[in-house]
């Protein structure tokens, strides 16, 4: 397993199963039996994915089969968009707490910039975004989580957060693959020793066909999903590719074990950038 060290000094792995659409008991236990067999030990969920409660169920049958405790694990959730506010954000971070059946989270983020069901133009979402960090700066000095951070933020809302924020987030969580290849946040992410990490890092599947990304993996011997993997991982990025299939699980994290990738094939991968989205984007909110 790779790490990397937050800013907190803790180490935190840089590859995990993501869990979004992920529903059910026996679909929530055969991926997390399938990913702690071959290795994770990070697991990312949200409240919005609404499989917190099983992935709670499924923790307590499988870490004692696996021979690993709470502590061996890094489990991270996310606010509900629609729990924003200093009140209401606290509450939910308790929920997920209790659907996890955990004393803490590894890492707590604001999953949006935004409170849900209110116009990206409304300038209250300013105040929201403050009062839900200072939810979670609360949280963070009670113990009830130990890394805070955000997601799907953008430039001017990492900025906006100097303003206010007393405690600096750990992580940054956005969409950034070969397709929308986000240097400004990056850059942000280097200077004030944040760690990147992505999601759609195979590009909702759109990027295991692209004719770049078949040509390096079929020259390496390695499958199209891994050197998609492998591009994050070797910036340093840290990576949750979802999947149910105990296959995929297995091949997923097996990209840690690559060869770096050729400058050149870094390059090219890179070069694939058209700033393609290929979900929500959060540039409009204000």
């Amino acid at each position: 397993m790779k790490f990397t060290a937050l800013h907190s000094g803790l180490k935190m792995p840089l590859i995990g199963l993501g869990s979004d659409k992920l529903l059910g008991h026996d679909v929530v236990y055969n991926a997390l039996d399938a990913a702690f067999k071959s290795g994770y030990r990070l697991i990312d969920t949200a409240a919005c994915y609404r499989n917190e409660k099983d992935i709670g169920d499924c923790l307590l049958e499988l870490l004692p089969k696996h021979g690993l405790s709470r502590e061996d694990i890094f489990l991270e959730s996310k606010l509900d968009p629609k729990d924003h506010g200093l009140e209401e954000a606290y509450t939910a971070c308790l929920e997920s707490l209790a659907k996890l059946q955990t004393d803490y989270l590894d890492l707590y983020l604001i999953h949006w910039p935004a409170k849900a069901k209110i116009k990206s133009d409304d300038p209250r979402h300013a105040g929201y975004r403050k009062e839900s960090w200072m939810a979670l700066e609360k949280l963070y000095k009670e113990g009830k989580v130990k890394h805070i951070g955000v997601s799907n933020y953008t430039l001017k809302h990492l900025e906006e957060m100097a303003s206010y924020a007393s405690i600096q987030p750990a992580v940054l969580q956005v969409e950034y693959h070969p397709l929308l290849v986000q240097r400004d946040l990056l850059q942000w992410c280097k200077a004030n020793n944040v760690l990147l990490q992505t999601y759609r890092s195979l590009g909702k599947g759109k990027l295991l066909s692209e004719p770049v990304v078949v040509a390096i993996a079929e020259r390496i011997g390695k499958m199209p999903a891994q050197v998609l993997l492998q591009w994050a991982i070797q910036q340093d990025l840290g990576v949750i590719p979802r999947s149910g299939s105990p296959t995929h699980i297995e091949q997923n994290i097996a990209s840690l074990d690559l060869e770096p990738l050729a400058e050149a094939d870094l390059d090219a991968l890179t070069n694939l950038h058209r700033g393609e989205r290929l979900c929500r984007d959060p540039t409009d909110i204000v």
